[in-house]
C-alpha cells in the first residue's frame, strides 16, 4: 500500500477501514434520512393529529423542539457511554433506537404520544454523529481522516436525498392511490425499514485498535473515559469544547430552527400557485408533497457539494478560517432565500444556494471536532460540542414558531382565508429572517479555537512530547 504525500486517501485504506467507514457512513447517512423525513412529514401530521383551531406551524415548532432536545440528551448519553464501552456497540445501538421509534411515529393518534416518539427518536438520533466520528477518526489512517469525515458528512446529503425521492414517489400515490393528507404516516414506515436492516450488519462492527489499546492503558495511568468532569475539570479540553459548543449552536439552530423549515415556505408558495392555477383542492396536498419532495432534493443536491468543498478547502487553508466564511454565507443565503423565495422557479437555485452554505459547516463539524479531543473524551467530547448545544437549538424552532406569531400582521377577523394566510406567511418570513443571525455566534465562537490544520490528534501531539 502506497504511503507518499501524493497517494489519494482512499488508497490508504484496507478492507477492514473500508467497512469501517461504510458502517458508520451508514449509520448516519439513514439517521439523516430520517430526520429529514420528520421534516416533510411534520406539516400534514400536524393537521392530521391536532386539534381544531391549534396551529399546525405552532405546534410544528414544539415537535421540532423536543425532537431537538431528545437528540441533545441522547448526545450527552452515548457519547460518554461510546467512550467507555465502546464506539461500535453503542452505535448500533442507538441505530436501533430511531428506526423503531421513527416507524412508530406513523401509528401516533394524537400530538402527544407523537411526541413522544419523537422525544426517543431523537434519543437514538443524538448519539449517532458523535459515535460515527470517533469511530472513523480512531480507525482510520491519520492522513486519511480528514476527508474521510468530510465525505462520511457529505453523505448524510445521499439521505437527505433519498427522503425527497420517497417523498415525490408518496406525493405522487397521494394523488389518486392513498388518502390525500395521509403522507406523513407512510413516510414514517418507509423511514425505518433501512435503518433497522442496517442493525444486522453493524453487529459485524470492531472496535478500534487505538481506543482498545488507550483503554487497556488507562487501567495504570487512571485516564478517565468517557467523563465529563475530566472534560469541563481539564483547561486544556474545557478551553476547547465551550468555544466548539457554541459554534456547533450556530449551526444547528441556523439549519434546524429556521432552514429545515423551508417545507412550510414551499407548502404555502406552492398551495397558493396551485390554487391560482385552479387545480382541485383534494389534489393540492399530493402536488404539495411532491414539491416539497423536490425542494429537499433542492437543499440537498447544495449541500453534498457545500460539505465537499469545505473538506477541500479547509485542508487547504485552514479549519478556522473556511469556517468563518462559511458561517458568514450562510447567514447572507439564508437571509435572502426566506426574503425573497416567491416562485416554483426559485426553488431550483435559491434553495441549492442556502442549503450549500448552511450545510459546508457541518462538514467542519465532522472534520474539526475530533481533532480537539484525545481518544479518551473523543466521542465524548464531540457529542458534547455538536449535540449539548442542541438544549440551547431546541429553542430554536419554539422561538421560530413564537416569533412568527409576533411578527404576523394584524388582519381583521372577517378578512378572508387567503388575506390571513398571507399574513401568516409574511410573519414567518420574519420570523427567520431575524433568526439567521444566529449564524454571527459561530463566527465568534471559531475565533476562540485552536487551528489543527497539519496537526496529529492530541493523545499523538502528547506521546510525541513524552519521547
Amino acid at each position: 500500500m502506497s504511503n507518499s504525500p501524493d497517494t489519494p486517501w482512499y488508497k490508504l485504506l484496507n478492507r477492514e477501514h473500508w467497512f469501517v467507514f461504510t458502517m458508520a457512513s451508514l449509520a448516519w447517512m439513514f439517521d439523516c434520512l430520517d430526520q429529514q423525513l420528520f421534516n416533510l412529514a411534520r406539516p400534514d401530521a400536524m393537521k392530521a393529529l391536532l386539534k381544531p383551531g391549534q396551529d399546525p406551524k405552532l405546534f410544528g415548532g414544539y415537535a421540532t423542539a423536543i425532537f431537538v432536545a431528545g437528540w441533545a440528551m441522547g448526545g450527552l448519553i452515548f457519547g460518554a457511554v461510546g467512550d467507555r464501552i465502546g464506539r461500535a456497540k453503542t452505535l448500533t445501538f442507538t441505530v436501533l433506537i430511531y428506526s423503531l421509534c421513527t416507524g412508530l411515529s406513523a401509528f401516533s393518534t394524537g400530538f402527544t404520544d407523537f411526541a413522544i416518539y419523537r422525544f426517543i427518536t431523537g434519543l437514538g438520533v443524538g448519539g449517532v454523529f458523535g459515535l460515527s466520528v470517533a469511530l472513523v477518526a480512531d480507525s482510520l489512517p491519520d492522513k486519511a481522516r480528514p476527508s474521510a469525515l468530510g465525505l462520511l458528512q457529505a453523505l448524510s446529503a445521499v439521505g437527505n436525498v433519498t427522503a425527497s425521492l420517497i417523498a415525490i414517489c408518496v406525493g405522487y400515490l397521494e394523488l389518486g392511490r392513498i388518502t390525500p393528507g395521509s403522507a406523513w404516516s407512510k413516510l414514517f414506515l418507509i423511514g425505518a425499514l433501512p435503518a433497522f436492516l442496517c442493525v444486522f450488519i453493524q453487529v459485524r462492527l470492531k472496535e478500534p485498535e487505538k481506543w482498545i489499546k488507550a483503554k487497556a492503558a488507562s487501567k495504570a495511568s487512571g485516564t478517565q473515559f468517557g467523563s465529563y468532569s475530566a472534560l469541563l475539570g481539564n483547561p486544556r479540553w474545557r478551553s476547547r469544547a465551550i468555544p466548539a459548543l457554541f459554534m456547533c449552536v450556530a449551526g444547528v439552530v441556523g439549519v434546524w430552527g429556521i432552514g429545515f423549515f423551508s417545507p412550510e415556505l414551499i407548502s404555502d408558495v406552492i398551495g397558493r400557485a396551485l390554487r391560482e392555477e385552479g387545480v382541485a383542492k383534494e389534489l393540492i396536498p399530493g402536488n404539495t408533497t411532491i414539491w416539497k419532495g423536490v425542494n429537499l432534493m433542492m437543499q440537498n443536491v447544495g449541500a453534498f457539494l457545500g460539505m465537499m468543498t469545505f473538506t477541500r478547502l479547509a485542508a487547504r487553508f485552514g479549519r478556522k478560517p473556511v469556517l468563518s466564511v462559511a458561517f458568514l454565507a450562510a447567514l447572507i443565503s439564508t437571509w435572502f432565500t426566506f426574503r425573497f423565495l416567491n416562485q416554483r422557479s426559485d426553488i431550483f437555485w435559491m434553495i441549492p444556494i442556502m442549503g450549500f452554505c448552511q450545510m459546508s459547516v457541518f462538514a467542519g463539524y465532522a472534520i474539526y471536532l475530533p481533532e480537539l479531543f484525545p481518544v479518551s473524551l473523543r466521542s465524548t467530547g464531540t457529542s458534547f460540542c455538536y449535540n449539548v448545544g442542541r438544549f440551547l437549538a431546541a429553542a430554536g424552532p419554539y422561538s421560530l414558531g413564537q416569533l412568527s406569531v409576533w411578527l404576523t400582521p394584524a388582519v381583521a377577523a372577517a378578512a378572508l382565508d387567503t388575506e390571513k394566510a398571507a399574513a401568516k406567511l409574511q410573519g414567518f418570513r420574519e420570523a427567520c429572517c431575524w433568526m439567521s443571525l444566529v449564524f454571527i455566534v459561530g463566527i465568534v465562537a471559531v475565533r476562540f479555537l485552536p487551528e489543527t490544520k497539519g496537526l496529529p490528534l492530541p493523545e499523538d501531539q502528547d506521546a510525541a512530547k513524552a519521547l
